[in-house]
């Protein structure tokens, strides 16, 4: 039991103080959101927020990420370097303030940078707090400045000039610490999508991402920016209008807004930024884009008398619909909430954002009326669907039992509680499984529906399709909350959605295509924490004792085996588990559904635009597309080599 600790003064000597960067490593987590594989390409991100901040202040049109051999990144600009003179107040070098002080920085002012997406001053001296060292050269006023940090900050090498240059920019290389991260490797795709969601914000700027560890380089540059962004992101579906684009400068703000319709998209898809950064959590310039966009259409409806007495609610409107925002805010009216800027909170945004968006769609749709006229349509027909389901919804609750009920009553054992918040439904693959789960399951908050074949692909069959497979209607019905746009999460039956699925190729397969499914027509499931994925263990290593007791431990990985190995000791024996039907009911009871000993994956999405781009390419109708994508992402000489090691 751990110790308790008790004091009963609290004197002036208790209070700590954490010198320079050491409150960073104390409390990582306050600067960078987290210490695994999010938190940890943070750091790169605040490098590269510097670099970016140059460009958009008109110095520079390059910038290079490179993946190290030795685990470290380099970040590479032609920005204008930053200083290396004595500042005034520290008496320190401007350079050694920006990497060893927090909110040391030019950002605090509009005389440096109109806008910036480094905001607070603390990234530089973040990412260097939270590496095992950081190297930085500099080059401006025909000089090579150079510093090294280790240890968190502590300086190596102090200022030295090395040489003389006719260049200007700065060049960054860190190596994340890894007594701080849970994980210290750089993921190509991650850094491919971010540089790339950087290009398509900062047009005619070029980005560079090179890995020194398996010889990939990637560009991007792109000469209209945002319309190319909504291109790729719709490449995989139907739209019925053409590329929006509006901008402008409204008072301090610049607004840049693309957007596109498309067919048969029951979500509303929305990227925003901020000084180019990715505002993930939205804010005020999303509710002003919501706010303006609503007004303009049933203004436009009710001019035009295209549908009278219906008053079109915003979800109706932006139904299919995929826009990016864009905003350049100063820094004097600039509010972000957290340091991971992850929310807009400036004020003046909503307005401003309202206020042209509305102006500049109407405009759109008086002057594009054959466009408007089917745009007024799609956003109708949806109305008239939410309207639907909210019909049906009032008849199947009047009748105790509804028609889908007792077409469920074979294959789903329900739960026997109402408290739909703790309920857990367990999606399961096999009816082998399926017996095990509801023998093992707890009654009173655990359904177990089972799975008779796989499910089809939702990304490439058609509506009509899905609502006919039966395991889609099956789900559908047992969720409670409806389909596509009729889709309403406060009507779900369950806090949990729990994939349990063989730890095997076709268990990831299935696991795959239901994810498709929630993603593609009940996405709400994902975005509010629903979704998960159990987790089976592979492995359980056993010994009969010297009583006849069988002693016993599970193994999730190939390192628990070898902790599992030691801990039984000499005589072990090992099960392999190749499905959920291989475990008796106890044995999936206790390590896979009770939620005291369980493991579970929580499923998100972390990078929305990664999300759209793989699902329309992995699982689209386009086979050219998902070749081309293995071509270029999958080693088959690796893969060859696996095999043959295994044989």
């Amino acid at each position: 039991m751990a110790e308790t600790i008790k004091k009963n003064h609290y004197t002036a000597d208790d209070i700590e103080v954490l010198k320079g960067l050491e409150g960073v490593r104390k409390r990582p987590g306050m600067y960078i959101g987290s210490t695994n594989s999010m938190g940890l390409h943070h750091l790169v991100w605040e490098i590269v927020d510097n670099a970016i901040d140059e460009a958009l202040s008109g110095y520079g049109n390059k910038i290079t990420v490179t993946i190290n051999k030795d685990g470290s990144i380099t970040v590479k600009d032609e920005g204008r370097g930053i200083p290396t003179g004595i500042q005034s107040q520290t008496k320190k070098s401007a350079l050694e303030l920006v990497y060893t002080e927090l909110h040391a920085g030019g950002k605090f002012n509009n005389a440096v940078y109109k806008s910036a997406a480094g905001l607070h001053g603390v990234g530089a001296s973040v990412t260097n707090a939270l590496s095992e060292w950081l190297d930085v050269t500099v080059y401006n006023e025909g000089k090579i400045a150079h510093m090294r940090f280790h240890n968190g900050g502590k300086i190596e090498t102090p200022l030295e000039f090395i040489g003389t240059t006719n260049k200007t920019g700065t060049t960054v290389t860190f190596k994340p610490d890894a007594s701080i991260f849970s994980t210290t490797d750089f993921k190509w795709d991650t850094l491919y999508n971010h540089l790339q969601e950087s290009a398509f914000l900062m047009k005619k700027v070029r980005f560079v991402l090179e890995d020194k560890r398996s010889n990939l380089t990637q560009e991007f540059y792109y000469e209209e920016g945002l319309k190319e962004y909504i291109a790729v992101v719709n490449q995989n579906k139907k739209p019925i209008t053409d590329i929006i684009y509006f901008y402008d400068i409204v008072g301090k703000i610049t607004i840049e807004i693309a957007m596109q319709y498309c067919a048969a998209d029951y979500n509303e898809t929305i990227f925003s930024y901020v000084n180019n950064v990715r505002t993930r959590d939205g804010g005020t310039h999303e509710t002003g884009f919501r706010t303006g966009i609503t007004r303009a259409v049933n203004d436009f409806i009710e001019k035009n008398n295209i549908s009278k007495g219906k008053k079109l609610e915003g979800s109706d409107i932006r139904e299919g619909l995929t826009t990016i925002i864009s905003l350049k805010i100063p820094e004097d009216i600039l509010e972000f909430e957290g340091q991971t800027k992850g929310k807009l909170g400036t004020p003046e945004a909503v307005s401003s954002v309202s206020n042209f968006v509305y102006e500049k769609f109407s405009y759109y749709l008086v002057e594009n009326k054959e466009i408007a006229l089917s745009i007024i349509q799609k956003c109708i027909d949806s109305y008239n669907a939410r309207q639907a389901a909210r019909k049906a919804k009032e008849e199947a609750r009047s009748t105790k039992k509804t028609r889908q009920e007792v077409l469920l009553s074979d294959k789903l054992t329900p739960a026997q509680s109402k408290e739909y918040a703790k309920n857990e439904l367990f999606i399961v693959e096999g009816d082998s499984a399926g017996g095990s789960a509801k023998k093992g399951r707890d009654r009173i908050h655990q359904a177990i529906l089972p799975l008779r074949g796989k499910p089809l692909n939702t990304d490439s069959a058609s509506t009509e399709k899905v609502l006919d497979n039966t395991e889609f209607s099956t789900l559908i019905n047992t969720i409670g909350a409806g389909f596509g746009q009729s889709f309403d999460i406060e009507d779900i039956k369950y806090g949990k959605i729990i994939i349990m699925t063989d730890a095997d190729d076709d268990g990831a397969h299935i696991q795959t295509l239901l994810l498709t499914f929630f993603y593609n027509y009940m996405r709400p499931l994902i975005l509010n924490g629903h979704i998960y994925i159990a987790v089976p263990p592979l492995y359980r290593v056993y010994k009969e004792d010297k009583s006849g007791k069988i002693i016993e431990q599970y193994a999730w990985t190939d390192k628990d085996l070898e902790k599992s190995k030691k801990i039984i000791g000499p005589g072990y024996k090992i099960n392999r588990y190749k499905g959920l039907g291989e475990m008796n009911a106890e044995q999936l009871k206790s390590t896979t559904m009770n939620i005291k000993t369980r493991q579970l994956i929580k499923v998100s999405i972390e990078d929305a635009l990664f999300v759209e781009k793989q699902v329309g390419i992995l699982m689209g109708k386009d086979s050219s597309v998902r070749r081309k994508w293995i071509e270029e992402n999958v080693d088959f000489g690796k893969f060859d080599a696996f095999i043959n090691e295994v044989k």
